[in-house]
């Protein structure tokens, strides 16, 4: 790997970013709607099953066909997300496939498996197989890609946290020493548990928004009725396990990655009883000055509460991007945060071991000579110590660790404000619901259609948040960008990109369009 560095183009590094980003969103459209509506639509059939109702079996069909649609393009688009590791990232995909592959062969294998293949009896064998049995294939294709959505996340999860490896010099690979570890990180939790009920939140949305759409049409009123009460209630479960679960993922984040945190809340200089920042004057088209800069001008703040989110306590110390780079802090293990010189240090020393090490192997296997196993020992030991500081080696000055501040900034905004506005919909659209004829409100239902599009600004914001605010590094601490991509031109990146451009627009326009004519269609009576 090392050998190629000195090869690749950077305008090459950025296309293929830009390649992976683009893929990334636009099969982020399809995942969360699937996740979502596997729930409403199971909760339907449920309801069919326990009353024998004709109406809830009209409102399970229904669904599962918007489900159908929008799971068949998000296959599409996920697949060619995996082979972009092959052909765009081949140093990553080397250096770290034995770990990284891992839980995709497992995500292929087992939860694909499943959720394909009990699709089909959900869709065509209603009057084929007993109402039970039909009910349990609609849970388990929901299911089925809840859980391939768990193991697309632990491999994410790894590449921000990576444990349970170790760095094999003699392979130049990571290799998994715990599955387990890998699996079960608890990263990887937060991580499942707050991306798989934001989701909820997406098929809510689009569930009751669809509904409002019919009262305004006064259409299939009834129908409308009742999936706005289903709709609702998963939207609101889903928006208070959302809350919970992000404040648990932005704990992580605090303890794992601190240089994200920083980023999102513009915070230069950190302090004991940080506060929150609700709003600040962050230039959004420009990197701030961080160095010379106290705090972005204008910012209103929470007291107390970045603290009480990142340490649990509400005195504990918040490093801001200076402190990071400075090093001398306590962090959450207790001990002492070395600075970034020292970082960039034991990571060239790691770099340079590493290079001593593989001549002296090359070496060895042609003279067998002891004092060279001594020495290649303890390379061995020095580089185990170093190697989780390895990718500070690559890294030539402060700027290129701290990630976009203004994205980050905004797009956290985006995310909770968005999310917060979800949770007061859902309040009101259900006591509308239960308590009033929400047939006359409706601003109500104008407001609902609305808000559909916004679920998916909220959603891809989050990703954009955790993904931006990780850079430079594909791998935690371990490996920049610029390391892990393939030695690759730039016109053979920009041309797939622009074709994968034309593709997934055009997909994209498809499902809308066939999405659509079926609801302008309506349930079948």
């Amino acid at each position: 790997m090392l050998h190629l560095l000195t090869n690749i183009d950077l305008a090459a590094v950025d296309w293929a970013r830009a390649q992976f980003a683009l893929t990334a969103i636009y099969h982020w459209l399809f995942v969360p709607l699937t996740l979502g509506l596997a729930v409403v639509m199971g909760i339907m059939e449920t309801l069919y099953y326990r009353s024998g109702e004709s109406h809830w079996l009209q409102a399970a069909k229904f669904w599962q066909k918007l489900f159908g649609v929008n799971f068949a393009i998000g296959v599409a688009t996920g697949i060619i997300l995996e082979f972009e590791f092959g052909t765009n990232w081949s140093n990553y995909s080397w250096f770290v496939g034995d770990i990284f592959g891992a839980p995709l062969a497992v995500e292929g294998i087992v939860a694909f498996f499943m959720e394909s293949t009990f699709v089909a009896v959900m869709f065509f064998g209603w009057k084929k197989v007993s109402r039970g049995f039909h009910l349990a294939s609609t849970w388990l294709t929901g299911l089925g890609a809840t859980i391939s959505a768990w193991w697309i996340l632990v491999a994410n999860s790894w590449m921000q946290y990576p444990v349970g490896c170790e760095f094999n010099p003699d392979t130049m690979r990571n290799e998994m020493v715990s599955f387990a570890d890998v699996a079960l990180s608890p990263f990887a939790i937060d991580k499942f548990c707050h991306t798989v009920t934001s989701a909820w939140i997406v098929g809510a949305i689009f569930t009751v928004g669809v509904s409002c759409y019919y009262l305004l049409k006064k259409q299939h009123v009834d129908f409308a009725k009742r999936s706005i009460k289903v709709g609702g209630i998963v939207g609101l479960v889903a928006s208070f396990l959302a809350l919970y679960t992000g404040d648990n993922s932005a704990y992580m984040v605090a303890k794992t990655q601190p240089m994200k945190l920083a980023a999102m809340e513009a915070l230069y200089n950190g302090s004991n009883a940080e506060g929150l920042t609700v709003v600040a004057l962050v230039n959004p088209f420009a990197q701030p000055d961080y160095v010379n800069e106290q705090e972005p001008p204008m910012r209103l703040a929470v007291p107390y509460a970045l603290s009480i989110l990142a340490t649990r306590q509400p005195d504990g110390f918040v490093p801001g991007v200076n402190d990071i780079i400075r090093g001398g802090y306590v962090q959450h293990n207790g001990e002492t945060a070395l600075s970034l010189d020292e970082k960039m240090s034991r990571g060239k020393r790691a770099i340079a071991n590493l290079q001593e090490y593989r001549k002296l192997r090359s070496e060895y296997s042609k003279d067998l000579d002891s004092k060279k196993v001594i020495r290649m020992n303890e390379l061995s030991t020095s580089l185990k110590a170093d190697m989780p500081f390895f990718g500070y080696g690559f890294i030539k000055e402060a700027s290129q660790i701290v990630p976009s501040i203004p994205i980050c900034f905004y797009a956290f905004r985006i995310m909770v404000g968005l999310g917060t506005l979800f949770v007061l919909f859902f309040i009101v659209v259900l006591f509308f619901a239960y308590r009033k004829d929400i047939l006359s409100a409706r601003w109500l239902a104008v407001v609902g259609v609305c808000l559909i599009p916004l679920a998916w600004v909220a959603s891809e914001s989050g990703w954009i948040v955790a993904e931006m605010g990780r850079q430079p590094w594909a791998i935690q601490d371990m490996m920049p960008t610029w390391t892990g991509v393939s030695n690759v031109s730039v016109s053979e990146v920009f041309t797939t990109f622009i074709l994968f451009v034309v593709i997934f627009t055009t997909l994209l326009i498809a499902e809308i369009n066939i999405m659509l004519k079926q609801i302008k269609k309506g349930p079948e009576a």
